[in-house]
């Protein structure tokens, strides 16, 4: 008999079939973007919240982990339906890369307070705010920007739309899991 605290957990077929369908809800929708300079407007972020709330953080997070490999190699999936090595680590890839952290620390707060809106929301804005850390950093080195201009091109003019996103996956994803939920 083995010891079940030392046994590796599986994924199930169920969790692999929602891996795959909020892969693909990423790389439908994380295309469409709206370009306000550098880096463009999109739904990415919105997905992610979503697939945290769906998957748990290690399931979301994978979710993401092979939309980016998906756009690596060169299915036009990224931003203004773009794909590549040069997206992934153009100006614009720290953005990209800066959702990883992000899923990790929403996601965990997410997994254990997901009825706490509050907290939710809180994770959401830390994990975001490292997102942009590490994408205006990049911004700035790979466009030759000041980190000002790169605020300004990369950080300031999302906030808004940003909230707004955390806000939807707070009222929505939580109703869209629980039926998820009574579905298995």
């Amino acid at each position: 008999m083995q010891n079940t605290t030392t046994e590796k957990r599986k994924i199930t077929t169920q969790q692999m079939a929602l891996v795959a369908i909020m892969t693909a809800l990423t790389c439908i929708l994380a295309p469409f973007s709206l370009p306000i300079g550098p880096v463009p407007i999109s739904l990415t972020n919105l997905v992610i919240y979503f697939s945290l709330y769906l998957l748990g953080w290690k399931l979301g997070t994978l979710s993401y982990v092979i939309y980016l490999l998906i756009g690596l190699v060169g299915v036009p999936v990224f931003s203004g339906f773009t794909a590549g090595p040069a997206k992934l680590f153009g100006p614009t890839g720290g953005y990209l890369i800066g959702f990883i952290p992000m899923a990790i620390i929403a996601g965990i707060v997410i997994d254990k307070y997901t009825e706490k809106w509050l907290l939710c929301l809180l994770a959401m804005i830390v994990g975001t705010i490292v997102c942009y850390a590490l994408g205006t950093a990049w911004l700035a080195y790979e466009a030759k920007m000041d980190m000002m201009a790169a605020l300004w091109a990369g950080v300031i003019p999302f906030i808004p739309g940003d909230l707004v996103k955390m806000a939807l996956a707070i009222l929505i994803a939580p109703k869209i899991r629980a039926q998820v939920c009574r579905a298995r």
